[in-house]
């Protein structure tokens, strides 16, 4: 029989996690419930033990050092990542997880379709609505969810993610790593509803937003290098373009070239702008190997 595993990494949650176990441990009576204490100064842990949970610690604070010891220690053909606040709705966990073990889906997207009008945050829903515009334009995709916690994964994706962010940034980081590396994206309709009374979010929307931007920008230079310097290189032959003009209409005119600091930052610019689009070429060749080495211990796993 095939393994679910409900991940469940937790921060200061004892008035929710208790909900929330009982919740999943009803819907999927045959999974294992995994929670993760990352440093709780309330009674996250013990509650979650007495719900029935197997519980654990990760000491290094932020979501991304827990999910990846979780990713690390716990053994499964599926995942269930879900936050311990008691806002997703889990009827649809069944069906996520048969998508994944049944029908070969690597990834299931817990689209949170009322999130807009549930959350109370304009500045949290409209970066929601920039990350899921930036994401989906650059990698040509149609994810409608990006931000979401709640996701039903396969053991092939989770054993072979190399997750780096520490933060709130994993979730941004899952989806893009999914995209580039071809990983079948499936999404699923979830209700979401707000904290209960008493229940405080951990997210910082101005500090974790910027944290969240840097992610998109660093990972699309990482899976995208030959676009993004192609882009660099255009920028500075415009520039390059735009002060040597002058330069030369002048010396075809006259005979002179009276302007050697723009003549000189102009070829300089010529120089960078031939530089850019090699070193894209190179970290592409180089982006491709490394592709090429995921496929490969993708095809060990099966």
């Amino acid at each position: 029989m095939k393994q679910v595993a409900v991940l469940i990494p937790c921060y200061n949650e004892a008035i929710t996690i208790g909900n929330v176990i009982d919740k999943v441990k009803s819907t999927m009576p045959q999974a294992l419930v995994y929670v993760f204490d990352n440093n709780s100064t309330d009674d996250t842990a013990r509650i979650a033990a007495e719900h029935g949970a197997i519980v654990d610690h990760e000491y290094r604070q932020g979501k991304g050092h827990v999910m990846r010891s979780m990713f690390r220690k716990i053994e499964a053909d599926c995942y269930v990542m879900i936050d311990g606040d008691d806002t997703y709705s889990v009827e649809e966990m069944p069906l996520m997880c048969d998508m994944v073990l049944d029908q070969g889906v690597d990834m299931v997207v817990g689209c949170r379709t009322n999130y807009l009008n549930v959350n109370q945050r304009p500045m949290h829903n409209s970066g929601n609505l920039l990350v899921r515009f930036l994401i989906n334009r650059l990698f040509n995709s149609n994810v409608p969810d990006i931000m979401t916690g709640y996701r039903a994964m396969s053991r092939d994706f989770v054993k072979t993610f190399p997750l780096l962010s520490n933060g709130f940034e994993i979730e941004t980081e899952m989806t893009i790593y999914a995209l580039d590396n071809n990983y079948l994206i499936k999404a699923i309709d979830t209700n979401y509803q707000d904290r209960p009374q008493g229940s405080t979010s951990k997210l910082n929307t101005l500090a974790d937003g910027y944290k969240v931007l840097k992610t998109i920008l660093k990972l699309f230079i990482n899976n995208k290098p030959l676009l993004f310097f192609s882009m660099c290189s255009l920028l500075a032959l415009m520039v390059a373009a735009i002060a040597l003009i002058p330069v030369f209409t002048e010396y075809l005119n006259t005979g002179l070239v009276p302007r050697f600091p723009t003549l000189f930052v102009g070829c300089m610019l010529i120089i960078l702008s031939f530089l850019s689009l090699s070193v894209g070429l190179i970290l592409k060749f180089m982006n491709l190997r490394h592709k090429q080495l995921v496929q490969l211990i993708r095809n060990t796993m099966h």
